[in-house]
């Protein structure tokens, strides 16, 4: 096994490239000369006021760098990946804020040994020089029910520490006060995270094995061990699990929650799940919270304290009263600190009713053709979703692989639709009816093409039914879309006939133009996309039928054999 390809200049240089990299594209920030220490550019405001520190190793980006600014940090201590800062580079740090003319100097830490010992030796030394300096230990992990002695880990619940603190600076508050206040509020953080991969140090193996389909629960910021694996399940049941364990009584390390507290959630992205993920992650943990009948004062959703690339997530809680709640809503200027709403997420109705509709629904009546247009769509629906894999197949080649989800939701809007909707005997208010089905459920290009085409035929199809009124109407929505379908135009040219043929000569002409659009779909392995997705593919790349195609193929043989025709 290699260690995991990362996009580096030099595993060694890596941290100190980070941080000159943050710094440089900053405008507020600077480095301390000869350590990884980054401060505030403007040091002389903080004079006369409480300076705060924290740190730890990096890969926890953006913490702590990203919250320097005023009301949070003063500056922030950088180790190498994963490792504690060297206590010279805590003090140098403490030494810059007292000659910035600081009144004191808070060290905020994180529960790791090597933090605590650096820290603390850095803190004695810089007492002996006459400076005012206290420690706060931030120890939120609420993983094991019996801590062992080094206590309960530093997580993410280290980042509201500094924005509380930081608020209380900022006000001028001196620093006894705000190591009170801090130290009351630790008591009512708890953080549990949970981990689908695991993380890799530059220039080293991952961290620990993770099979593929399983999870761990309450693992450490650095990769460390856990307390259980299980299967990967939903993301409402994951919260659940992890809310349940981080309040439960019987534990330890539980949060102590009841209902009608208020608490301040943040959901944390260890690094490597995509928005999306946190962001049904952050809806679960809201829903489960308040169904506990827990008010959710604030939200935080994004990447706040990450482990590497590891993917997974952290939920930190805290308590709040009205106090915190003014103090987590203080403004600060830290670039990673997210621009948060004042108002209370629990009781907040965040759905909007639509505008009217501008048309009414107009009535329909079943006629001599609602029942085969009913079987015609019931086989299309049965024929998209037995081939929803294969045209997903086809679409990986050239696209992002989702052809067969997309007409497959399209099959299960119309399938919903049937059971309790009349077909109605004209087939142009069918056709209608299904443009706005496809152009609301479908979704991306697909739903409007198709949209497009119905519309656009069901114009022809009013107030006639006939062979030729059909012909005439593929020939409409062919017309409205002819720029993407030119391999499907000869099914269409075949459907024309229909306006001449003899009686009893339909059938064969429909199968005929079921067997040109499959020729047609054949066809465009040849063809070079102008549009699309697949028109960004290099045409070596692409040696498969388009999906689309495939798709409509499959659709007109479908009705095909609905009407009776043979397979």
């Amino acid at each position: 096994m290699k260690p995991q390809q990362k996009l580096l200049n030099s595993v060694d240089r890596c941290v100190d490239e980070a941080l000159e990299g943050i710094v440089s594209s900053s405008g507020c920030l600077s480095l301390l000369r000869g350590h990884r220490v980054v401060v505030r550019a403007d040091l002389e405001a903080l004079k006369g006021r409480v300076a705060l520190l924290s740190g730890g190793g990096s890969g926890h980006e953006p913490a702590h760098a990203g919250y320097i600014g005023s009301g949070m940090l003063s500056a922030a201590v950088a180790g190498g990946v994963f490792a504690s800062p060297p206590p010279a580079s805590v003090l140098a740090a403490i030494l810059s804020l007292r000659d910035a003319g600081v009144s004191g100097v808070l060290l905020i830490v994180k529960n790791y040994t090597g933090d605590r010992l650096n820290f603390g030796l850095a803190a004695e030394q810089a007492r002996n020089r006459g400076v005012a300096v206290e420690m706060v230990i931030v120890a939120d992990d609420c993983a094991f029910d019996q801590p062992s002695k080094a206590g309960r880990r530093g997580l993410c619940g280290t980042v509201f520490v500094h924005k509380l603190a930081g608020a209380l600076a900022e006000e001028g508050c001196p620093l006894d006060e705000i190591v009170s206040k801090v130290t009351e509020a630790v008591k009512g953080i708890g953080t549990l995270g949970v981990s689908l991969s695991p993380c890799s140090v530059p220039g080293c193996l991952p961290s620990f094995d993770l099979p593929a389909g399983e999870m761990e629960l309450g693992l450490g910021i650095h990769g460390e061990p856990g307390i259980k694996r299980s299967k990967v399940t939903s993301a409402d049941e994951v919260v659940k699990t992890m809310v349940d364990h981080m309040t439960n009584p019987a534990s330890q390390s539980h949060l102590s929650l009841k209902s009608g507290d208020s608490v301040v959630l943040c959901v944390n992205n260890l690094g490597a799940l995509s928005c999306l993920e946190i962001s049904v992650v952050t809806r679960s943990a809201i829903r489960y919270l308040e169904g506990r009948g827990v008010r959710v004062a604030r939200v935080m959703s994004g990447a706040f304290m990450t482990s590497l690339e590891m993917a997974g997530v952290s939920l930190s809680m805290m308590r709040a009263d009205q106090e915190i709640l003014r103090l987590f809503d203080a403004r600060t200027t830290a670039s990673a600190w997210p621009n948060l709403s004042t108002v209370c997420i629990s009781g907040k109705s965040y759905i909007l009713d639509p505008p009217a509709k501008d048309m009414q629904e107009t009535s329909h009546t079943e006629g001599p053709l609602s029942d085969v247009m009913r079987k015609a769509l019931e086989a299309v629906c049965s024929s998209l979703l037995q081939r929803q894999e294969e045209l997903n197949s086809l679409d990986r080649a050239s696209g992002d692989g989702d052809c067969g989800n997309t007409h497959a939701q399209a099959a299960k809007a119309i399938q919903e639709w049937l059971p309790s909707h009349i077909v109605p005997g004209c087939p142009g208010q069918l056709l209608s009816t299904l443009a706005g089905l496809v152009q609301e459920r479908m979704g991306g290009s697909s739903g409007a093409l198709y949209s497009l085409f119905l519309t656009a035929a069901a114009a022809l199809l009013k107030d006639r039914s006939d062979p030729a009124a059909w012909a005439n109407a593929m020939h409409a929505g062919t017309d409205a879309m002819r720029w993407c379908l030119d391999a499907l135009c000869p099914a269409v040219e075949e459907l024309g006939r229909l306006t001449t043929a003899p009686p009893g000569g339909h059938m064969a002409i429909l199968q005929a133009a079921v067997e040109k659009a499959e020729l047609g779909a054949e066809s465009t392995r040849d063809l070079t996309a102008r549009a699309g997705r697949a028109s960004y593919i290099a045409t070596v790349h692409v040696t498969l039928p388009d999906p689309g195609a495939v798709a409509i193929a499959a659709i007109l043989r479908a009705v095909f054999e609905a009407l009776g025709g043979q397979k």
